[in-house]
């Protein structure tokens, strides 16, 4: 299960809104996300190392879906007492640098159907404004994972939610999921949608004066989709 203590180069977790899980924070991880941060590291080495981190997240998404006591029968005619997803689930990724998420999430959950969200900053009025959706039709009876890797100010987050909730979603059947996170987005986040639970893999220092996170990674999408 996640955990909400990190290690020393983490920003602290303390204040943080109980809604808020981080991975569990093993020298093997920091050296994972130490290798995507730097710039020097190969666009092939970025997509690989930035792979894994996605797994380990969604993985990590699915541990908060509930469950339901189910029963079968092994090969060796024996009855073992387990358990069962409750409900169907979707991916919903937040375009472009969702999208970078969406494999991992085929990779641990087979057949999940996935919807897309494009959101983009209204240039009159400086919002982020919905440019495009496309999402399954039964998707307020599933669990959504919202996926989107960087949370920064938080907007475009808050404004997919509202999409979802538009179409049927509660809000505690949304997990967010992404890799880094600047403080100052989560708190805006979780006090805007304090059911919502919240997977990240990493807690930065916070913004700087233009709302990039620091340290940070630069660009996703720009990283992951371009030589």
């Amino acid at each position: 299960m996640a955990t909400t203590t990190g290690t020393t180069s983490q920003e602290s977790t303390a204040a943080l809104p109980p809604s808020v899980f981080t991975l569990p924070h093993t020298p093997q991880l920091e050296a994972l996300y130490t290798i995507i941060r730097d710039r020097t590291t190969s666009r092939g080495d970025f997509l690989f190392y930035s792979d894994r981190i996605i797994r380990l997240l969604v993985e990590e998404g699915l541990n908060h879906l509930p469950v339901v006591p189910k029963t079968v029968e092994t090969p060796t005619g024996s009855k073992y007492e387990g358990v069962g997803f409750e409900g169907k689930i979707c991916g919903v990724s937040i375009l472009r640098a969702g999208e970078a998420m969406e494999a991992g999430l085929r990779e641990v959950c087979r057949s999940v159907r996935i919807g897309k969200i494009l959101i983009q900053r209204d240039e009159e009025t400086a919002l982020p404004k919905l440019f495009y959706s496309k999402l399954p039709e039964d998707i307020a009876s599933r669990y959504v994972l919202l996926l989107d890797p960087m949370l920064a100010t938080g907007g475009s987050a808050m404004k997919a939610v509202e999409v979802l909730q538009e179409h049927g979603v509660p809000e505690d059947r949304m997990i967010f999921i992404n890799l880094i996170a600047a403080p100052e987005g989560l708190k805006a986040f979780c006090t805007k949608f304090p059911a919502l639970r919240v997977i990240t893999g990493w807690i930065d220092k916070g913004l700087n004066e233009k709302a990039y996170i620091i340290p940070g990674l630069g660009d996703f999408g720009e990283r992951r989709y371009c030589e």
